[in-house]
């Protein structure tokens, strides 16, 4: 038994490499993504650590080549779910009794791994299998995944040390235990991060967990299994698995040992989930956390007074990078109407020059969407503008193409309609929405901005006087959880900017930060009196 205390001092943010021409990383990631592309990987499931395959192989294929052949995933049924729930709680115990600093020990060594032995082949990864360009795959699957792992032991290691206090002949404590059963994360297409983060948070704490990726990433999710494996993560502790959503629920959502779930996707699945789990409740042994960061509908308020070159740059990437498949993308934009002619004008010549194709072609800076069910559901939100009879128009792009892969232009709606219809709904991909609103009744326009969207996960705006950012950043005070000025509402990092938002968006549970893992934990107090009483009355009994 050790009689140390261990500290895991605050890490630095990952460095992000730049891939320039004739660099050492651009090599070694060109190398790593033609490697991949030279092999069909055959993905099988992982449950008690080993590896399980069944008769239903599903075909992998990068978005923006759909003619090329990655490999196959083994996809799941009930059993393989029932098989993963019952590795998970024989692994319970055992993990759960596991001291912290050898836990914390497995997710540092991958970490470390991540940023050295794989990094290039979980950037290509990400890149082949979510059609991600370099500078995107590093900040995710790389840089980001990297944050989390070592923030998280810190973040963890700072919870473990809060202690109440103890009075004379008094000793309190805090326990912080795992939760009693068994977590399941539901983790989305398109950050690995939040792939990797998802699982591995709730498991650093202690806890089991069943790991259901997005079909469309399990190709990079595959390859952090293997990560976790060789960093020494114990059979059972996380089991990656690859079943429809609907079976998945059937079965873990009516289980006893059934103890929360961390989800990141949409908020009508999350809001599905929450019912099935309200209407079982009395099943559970303990009740179940739930955690979800879901949609978003973000928006960059321009005040007459902005720096348009500032406005222009920003929403430029934060519209169209990654082709806008961010919950945090920019998607819809108030323009004032002092500004507004210069800002369309050179934002619609700043899309002119983005290239779009292959993630092989390091040029490109626009690649493919994700599938071709996302592909027809944004090409339905052009049309509709398309044939909307001068409620909206498209100023610049509007163009799509899926004969080679699933491509959209970068795309700029204006509409005169505060409260048209691509100003309002989620889209998920590069097409961003404006209005123009008059610059003399801009504060009348931040309750507009507040009530048009059920979400409020991120938000912008740009000024130059200070009196106004402070108005605007009170009024639109729960418009965002994470809320940016005089810059791009996207690209959160670990440590800085804790993500999540409310209303429609999620439970801001803040992944990134001490508040998530709180979620992971079950606190027991313990009070030890070092010389009991032996009389039950107190002084003021006496005569």
């Amino acid at each position: 038994m050790h009689n140390g205390y261990y500290h895991f001092a605050e890490p630095k943010n990952e460095t992000v490499l730049s891939y320039a021409p004739g660099s050492p990383e651009r090599k070694g990631l060109q190398k790593a993504i033609a490697d991949l592309k030279n092999e069909i990987r055959d993905i099988p499931m992982y449950i008690g650590g080993k590896e399980v395959r069944s008769n239903d192989k599903k075909e992998i294929r990068p978005p923006h080549e759909i003619g090329h052949l990655l490999g196959h995933f083994h996809a799941s049924d009930a059993s393989h779910i029932n098989m993963a729930i019952d590795a998970a709680m024989e692994a319970r115990q055992r993990w759960a009794e596991t001291s912290w600093e050898q836990r914390a020990g497995i997710f540092l060594k991958a970490a470390e791994l991540l940023a050295t032995k794989y990094r290039f082949k979980m950037n290509a990864a990400t890149m082949l299998g979510q059609s991600k360009n370099a500078y995107q795959a590093e900040i995710d699957s790389a840089c980001e995944l990297i944050d989390f792992l070592r923030f998280n032991v810190h973040f963890l290691s700072e919870i473990y040390k809060q202690q109440p206090l103890s009075p004379t002949g008094v000793h309190n404590r805090m326990e912080y235990r795992p939760l009693e059963g068994f977590v399941l994360a539901v983790t989305p297409f398109n950050f690995s991060a939040i792939g990797g983060n998802l699982p591995t948070a709730p498991a650093m704490c202690g806890n089991v967990v069943i790991w259901k990726p997005a079909n469309t990433q399990v190709y990079s999710a595959s390859v952090f299994m293997e990560i976790l494996i060789e960093a020494g993560l114990p059979d059972g502790v996380i089991n990656l698995i690859y079943p429809s959503g609907p079976t998945l629920g059937d079965i873990c959502y009516k289980h006893r040992d059934f103890a929360g779930v961390h989800f990141t996707g949409s908020t009508g699945v999350f809001q599905s989930m929450w019912k099935s789990i309200g209407d079982n409740i009395a099943l559970y042994k303990s009740c179940p956390r739930i955690v979800g960061e879901t949609g978003g509908k973000d928006f960059v308020f321009v005040h007459p007074s902005a720096n348009v070159d500032a406005v222009v740059a920003n929403l430029a990437r934060g519209a169209f990078e990654y082709q806008g498949q961010k919950c945090s993308a920019a998607s819809r934009a108030y323009l004032p109407s002092n500004l507004a002619a210069e800002i369309k004008e050179k934002l619609c010549v700043e899309l002119e020059t983005m290239k779009m194709g292959i993630v092989d072609d390091f040029s490109n800076f626009i690649n493919a969407v994700i599938d071709e069910k996302s592909f027809d559901n944004i090409a339905r939100y052009i049309d509709g503008v398309k044939n909307s009879n001068g409620a909206a128009r498209i100023i610049c792009g509007g163009g799509y193409d899926k004969k080679l892969g699933y491509f959209v232009d970068p795309t700029v709606i204006e509409t005169s309609d505060p409260r048209y219809v691509t100003m309002c709904e989620e889209i998920f991909g590069p097409v961003l929405t404006i209005h123009v609103y008059d610059a003399d009744k801009w504060e009348d326009m931040l309750d507009v901005v507040d009530s048009t969207s059920p979400y409020a996960l991120t938000g912008a705006i740009f000024s130059q006087d200070r009196y106004t950012i402070e108005l605007m950043t009170r009024k639109l005070v729960n418009s965002a959880g994470n809320f940016y000025i005089n810059d791009k509402p996207t690209g959160a990092v670990v440590g800085q900017q804790p993500f999540g938002g409310a209303r429609a968006s999620g439970t801001n549970d803040k992944a990134g930060s001490i508040l998530n893992l709180y979620r992971w934990l079950s606190a027991r107090t313990i009070k030890e009196t070092m010389v009991p009483v032996t009389n039950y009355r107190y002084p003021f009994h006496e005569e």
